[in-house]
This record gives structure tokens, C-alpha cells and sequence, in this order.
């Protein structure tokens, strides 16, 4: 049974603009996020994951973006709210975790400074408090010397320790939803498993939904409640974790679980998914948007209008080629 649900996405469509003609990133994508859920958003680089982050948060230049549909929190759809009432719930009721800490922590400031801004900007606690505060979040986040830590610039911490600052600044004010965007791709693997061992401890004690976005099928299938599988700004699976992995069904998913190294098949080749996502301007508007990846699929198992069917309960796919889908060079169904 599900909790309360929190967020709730519907048939969000966000344009980038080239010249005179806007392009969606993200064409027709809808899902729920409940408390205490952590969904990830998986699928390759470009695929349009961290473009629906941004417009849930209002971090897209209005000149050359154009957002639609519905992004409903707390009653209210947020879509078309102004700079000043996004800076109202951001970092106070929605978290975010970049991907790049270095890139998104101020060089000219401590790390105390910049974990204290949110708190003087949402909340009415004295300098006192917010010097508590901000000992406590780095505590919280696994930092042992959180003073000293606190009066240090970014370049005096490791990647790892950057990120958990990140964590930290998300977690001030105990959001209501955290977006953690490729929260550990810079670090090695050592310290990507200590961020998600951390984010997972931290989601039960905020109590928050977590919208993780990320390419790693195996932090997925590690820390994620449910999974939408996304290619060329479409979501083509939709479903828990434990039934995603366990029957994959659209095309593209199972080609990416196909790619992923098995340690008890030792010198076998990897899959390798055909062609490239097509660019912004060049992606097909109509068909299946996968096919061109799998040609030895006849035109005629595709939809011409592809749409998610929920093939079984709370399992969604797009399009009808799942049906009837092999690997190349296996006999037919």
C-alpha cells in the first residue's frame, strides 16, 4: 500500500529553443511521488532525466525554455510560478543534490557560510542556532569534525566530502522531497556506496521522497522503491524495482540490463545497444522512438502512437514491440 503522495507529474513537456523553434527535452512524462519513496529516473546521458529535475524546481531560463503540463505540490501547480515563489519551496520543501559539488559550492566561502544561507533565508533561528544547526547537519551527514569542517573553503575537502556537504545543505530544512542528481558520479566506488549508504539512512529519518536520477542500473536495483526507465524524453517502463528487474519488458530496458557485466560470465561479450539517441532537432516526433536501435524488428510490432500500458499491476511499457522482442541473432517468438 502506498503512502501519501507528494508530487504528482503530469504530462510534463519542456521545450529547448534553437533559432525561432522549441524541441522538447521532455515529451508527455507523468508519475507520482509518494513520502518515504525513493523512485530513480534511469536511461542514458541526454535522455532528458536532469531537464525534468530542473523544471520541477523552476531552474530552466524561461528565454529559452519553455515549460508545460502540470506539476502539482501541495495543491498547487507549480509550472508556471515566478522566481520568487520558486525561491519560497526551494531548499525549504524541495532539496536538490547536484551532481558537480565542486562546481556547486562557492570557492569564496566556508562551508559553514554556505550551509547557514538556507537557514537564513527559511527560517528564523538566531546566529546561535543556526551555528548549532549547521554542526548538526554535518554530523548528520557523517563529517567527524564538523567545526573544523565548517570553517574550511571546498578546495580543503575531498570530492566525497563535498558531497555530503551537498547532502547537508539539502537536508536544512527538511524538505518534503529530495532530487539528488547523479549524486555520486564523480566519486570512486568506495565513497559512491558510503553517499548511498548515507541517503538511504537519511531518508527515513526526514521521512522524505527521494527522486533519484542517475544512469547506474546497480544503485538502482540497491536503494530504488520503483524505477521509470527513460529514452529520448519518454519514460518506456514504468514499475517497482524488484518487478523491473525481475521482468524487464520494454526493449531498451532489457538492452541495458543486457549491457551490464556479469561477474558469473567471466569473458563474455558485452551487449552493445545499437546506434546513438538521436539528437534534440533530429529526434522521430512519431513511431517508436526505439526502433531505429532495433531494425531487425518489423515496422509492424511497433504502435504508431506508442503509449504507456500498464501490462500488469502498477507495470507500465510503452509501445506493443515488447511483445514480440528478441535479441538480434535469437530465433523468433
Amino acid at each position: 500500500m502506498k503512502s501519501e503522495k507528494i508530487l504528482e507529474v503530469k504530462d510534463l513537456h519542456t521545450a529547448f529553443r534553437f533559432g525561432n523553434e522549441y524541441f522538447d527535452a521532455v515529451d508527455g512524462v507523468s508519475f507520482s511521488l509518494y513520502k518515504n519513496e525513493l523512485l530513480a529516473i534511469v536511461g542514458e546521458s541526454g535522455c532528458g532525466k536532469s531537464t525534468i529535475a530542473n523544471s520541477i524546481v523552476g531552474l530552466h531560463d524561461k528565454n529559452f525554455t519553455r515549460v508545460s503540463g502540470e506539476i502539482i505540490y501541495d495543491g498547487e501547480n507549480v509550472i508556471n510560478y515566478s522566481e520568487e515563489q520558486f525561491n519560497e519551496i526551494r531548499g525549504k520543501e524541495i532539496g536538490f543534490i547536484f551532481q558537480d559539488p565542486l562546481a556547486s559550492l562557492n570557492p569564496l566561502h566556508k562551508i559553514g557560510k554556505q550551509i547557514e544561507e538556507t537557514l537564513i533565508y527559511h527560517t528564523d533561528l538566531d546566529k546561535n542556532q543556526r551555528h548549532e544547526r549547521v554542526l548538526q547537519l554535518l554530523d548528520q551527514v557523517g563529517i567527524v569534525n564538523s567545526e573544523r569542517t565548517a570553517n574550511q573553503f571546498p578546495h580543503q575537502l575531498s570530492g566525497g566530502m563535498r558531497q555530503r556537504v551537498l547532502i547537508a545543505i539539502a537536508l536544512s530544512c527538511k524538505p518534503n522531497i529530495i532530487i539528488a542528481d547523479e549524486p555520486t558520479t564523480a566519486l570512486d566506488v568506495t565513497i559512491q556506496a558510503q553517499i548511498l549508504d548515507l541517503l538511504t539512512k537519511l531518508q527515513n529519518e526526514v521521512d522524505a521522497g527521494i527522486i533519484l536520477i542517475t544512469h547506474d542500473l546497480g544503485v538502482v536495483a540497491q536503494m530504488a522503491d520503483r524505477v521509470a526507465v527513460m529514452y529520448a524524453g519518454q519514460f518506456v517502463e514504468l514499475a517497482e524495482a524488484r518487478e523491473l528487474f525481475s521482468n524487464p519488458l520494454h526493449p531498451y530496458t532489457r538492452s541495458l540490463l543486457q549491457s551490464i557485466p556479469q561477474s558469473d560470465l567471466p569473458g563474455e561479450e558485452l551487449h552493445v545497444i545499437q546506434g546513438m539517441v538521436p539528437s534534440l532537432k533530429n529526434l522521430p516526433r512519431e513511431g517508436c522512438r526505439f526502433a531505429s536501435r532495433i531494425p531487425w524488428i518489423s515496422e509492424s510490432e511497433h504502435e504508431e502512437e506508442p503509449v504507456l500500458h500498464e501490462v500488469s499491476k502498477d507495470h507500465f511499457v510503452r509501445c506493443t514491440c515488447w511483445k514480440n522482442f528478441r535479441f538480434e541473432g535469437e530465433g523468433g517468438c
